[in-house]
């Protein structure tokens, strides 16, 4: 059965491969409300769309800034919505250090008005998009659960913690179908060139040093890195297959861990980056991550097994999607603000 989406972020890094994703493995329209005055750009729907020109006909992309209240017109023009993705918000931990008041209080406007809207829509699932690093940082050989205390360290992630406290006075308040997913660091076509990977990418292009931040004792920061389109392929499962939990009958609402396959430092990435780029000897700065970045947390780790359990499968793994996402960038170099050479159609390497 066609179901209508509203898609938040569509012109972001990870809301345009939720809205390819959509288009390649389901027959539903979408509505994508952007303003591209933070870091979405029109050419990343147009990249998620171009190959198929037919998939224009089910998206309808539509001026909203969700800093405000949707008005009743802009809602009319949404229609009756069945499903409700939130990936919009602003995301980046250095810049929510520079300027950390106007950074929290976009995503805090931003998340009471997508519920506003919510609760005057009744879809049947609120799917927010949320991060590891609410959690802060997790001590060596351990990996958050599912509702273990939040402790966030830096603007961004307590601005994320926000948004989590807010979905869940909807959820109990207004019944808001709301469920919550917590993912780790993403990776992909088209990533923003502020992002540890794309950054990466470009210093080795120019053969400058690829900055990692470690320890006073000089040990690595770590993560599990995923790729965007296994966040996708995730929803896609949680929207057909889970029922979300609802007031009355549970006290809290659903939450997943949304898993890379394994823990990776950030040394071992810059190798694996400088050997898919066919760089040898990458050359590296060692950066003590406190000094130099306030409110970095070192290593992060959640525990997936509840979705794993439940029977999802992340269909992309790890060094695979990485090679593909950098023999992509480096036939598009503008995305590392870099020069372009030869053509510059997009098709995405992984469907």
């Amino acid at each position: 059965m066609t179901k209508h989406v509203l898609l938040t972020g569509a012109g972001g890094f990870v809301g345009s491969h939720v809205l390819r994703h959509l288009m390649v493995n389901t027959d539903w329209t979408v509505s994508a409300p952007v303003t591209f005055r933070h870091k979405g750009v029109p050419k990343r729907i147009a990249s998620a769309l171009e190959t198929n020109p037919e998939w224009w006909e089910r998206v309808d992309v539509v001026y909203c800034d969700l800093s405000a209240p949707i008005d009743s017109v802009t809602a009319a023009r949404f229609g009756k919505v069945d499903y409700l993705l939130n990936v919009a918000s602003e995301s980046h931990v250095d810049r929510s250090i520079e300027t950390p008041g106007p950074f929290i209080e976009n995503n805090v406007r931003l998340m009471t008005n997508v519920l506003d809207y919510a609760r005057q829509a009744q879809p049947e699932m609120v799917l927010q998009m949320s991060t590891d690093e609410v959690y802060g940082p997790a001590p060596d050989g351990y990996e958050h659960r599912e509702w273990d205390a939040i402790a966030p360290s830096n603007p961004y992630s307590a601005s994320k913690a926000a948004q989590e406290a807010i979905c869940f006075t909807y959820w109990r308040t207004f019944g808001v179908p709301v469920v919550i997913t917590n993912t780790m660091n993403i990776l992909g076509e088209t990533q923003d060139q502020e992002k540890f990977l794309p950054k990466t990418m470009r210093a080795l292009l120019r053969g400058e040093p690829a900055t990692v931040h470690v320890s006073p004792e000089g040990r690595p920061g770590s993560r599990f890195y995923l790729h965007a389109r296994n966040l996708a392929d995730a929803w896609l499962w949680l929207l057909r297959n889970h029922a979300p939990q609802m007031y009355g009958h549970h006290d809290r609402p659903s939450r997943f861990h949304i898993v890379g396959e394994r823990e990776v430092d950030n040394v071992e990435m810059v190798h694996l980056l400088a050997r898919f780029m066919g760089i040898d000897d990458p050359k590296l700065d060692l950066v003590d991550f406190h000094s130099s970045r306030p409110g970095h947390d070192l290593r992060y780790g959640l525990d997936g097994r509840k979705l794993a359990t439940a029977g999802w499968v992340p269909p992309l793994a790890l060094e695979d999607s990485l090679r593909k996402t950098v023999e992509w960038t480096l036939r598009h170099p503008e995305w590392l603000g870099l020069e372009a050479a030869g053509s510059h159609t997009t098709v995405w390497s992984v469907a």
